[in-house]
């Protein structure tokens, strides 16, 4: 099977992911389950050798023949493009495919709370969405930026490794910045930034001490800043931005944050009994009671913030999943499982919140 049959399929079956593997058959990734395409035959090296000649130009052929892996992104049919990422596996080349849609879904459409609407009004500060790879944080990202676009006049602009949504400009204009072939380093990007007159900037994700560093300082200066990390929760988040930072920064770490942050916005896609995936998500917003804990340095109260916040529209993930379990969308064990407190689910169980 061709290369393109392969990434039409991944498309036809709404798959998320497509993996080739030399020694194994193509796997799809389809609401969160990876499936064998059992009609196809095993990939060998030859295989997914000439698959890459196929894909990569020869700067980037070059490129991976250097480094052993390269992310990209493929433009591959009116209805889906793909992120990319080749890499070496026990001394044999392997590809990792990403299907993003074409057309950005609307926030309401992915089952997102309604308060992320509000996020979209914000002139200024900091807004992470968080979770592990593939749980929905670009598409959420990209759905609230492509809000910005179609109802107010900004100058948006992105700097992502690589592109993954495309942005129609709208209302607003629309500036994608790709790692490599847009600019050399994510530190230099977001310095230059400033210059490019911004009103809102994507950083597609805070990797580093540099990156969040630069992060910071945009929205310091007055601008809406959106990122990602891979952190499970509100507290780890704020305390993972904090300890990349040498000790004796720490202090004014935990101050700029206080001062810029909004909102972190937390979540996982869950299995449901029917066989899709539901949003279960934790929303911190930046009251002054966040602000003052992270300014303190007492991350640990959080989470009681967060439980007792509901009426601003905060909350926890256990609240969510409860919720789940009572719509009868999910089981109580799919949900224990996804808990990052399971006595606290238990209790929300018992008091029929």
């Amino acid at each position: 099977m061709a290369i393109k049959d392969l990434l039409e399929l991944t498309v036809q079956r709404g798959a998320s992911d497509l993996h080739i593997i030399a020694g194994l058959p193509p796997y799809l990734r389809v609401q969160g389950n990876l499936l064998a395409v059992k009609s196809e035959a095993i990939m060998t090296q030859d295989i997914i050798e000439k698959y890459l000649k196929e894909i990569l130009n020869p700067e980037n052929l070059e490129r991976f023949g250097v480094n052993r892996e390269l992310d990209f992104s493929l433009s591959f049919s009116a209805k889906s493009r793909f992120r990319v990422n080749a890499y070496t596996q026990r001394g044999s080349f392997a590809i990792s495919f990403r299907n993003i849609p074409i057309e950005i879904p609307p926030i309401d459409e992915l089952g997102l709370p309604k308060i992320l609407h509000a996020f979209t009004t914000l002139r200024q500060g900091f807004v992470l969405v968080t979770g592990p790879t593939g749980h929905g944080k670009s598409t959420t990202i990209a759905s609230m930026l492509n809000e910005i676009n179609e109802t107010r006049s900004c100058h948006i602009i992105t700097i992502e490794d690589p592109i993954e949504f495309l942005f129609k400009p709208r209302n607003s204009i629309v500036s994608q910045r790709e790692m490599g072939g847009d600019t050399h380093s994510w530190q230099i990007a977001l310095r230059s930034v400033l210059r490019e007159d911004p009103d809102v900037v994507l950083v597609g994700e805070m990797r580093d001490y540099e990156t969040i560093s630069a992060a910071l300082t945009v929205a310091e200066t007055g601008h809406l800043v959106f990122a990602t990390l891979h952190t499970n929760s509100a507290a780890q988040t704020i305390d993972r931005i904090v300890d990349v930072f040498p000790d004796e920064q720490q202090k004014q770490v935990r101050l700029q944050l206080s001062n810029v942050v909004e909102a972190v916005f937390s979540m996982r896609l869950i299995p449901t009994v029917s066989g899709d995936r539901a949003v279960a998500y934790e929303v911190m917003l930046g009251t002054s009671a966040i602000k003052s804990s992270i300014r303190e340095g007492k991350t640990h109260q959080i989470d009681n913030i967060l439980q007792t916040s509901t009426e601003v529209g905060m909350n926890t993930i256990e609240m969510s999943l409860a919720s789940l379990i009572k719509s009868g969308r999910i089981t109580l064990e799919t949900a224990q499982s996804f808990s990052l407190r399971p006595e606290e689910l238990s209790r929300l169980m018992r008091s029929g919140r």
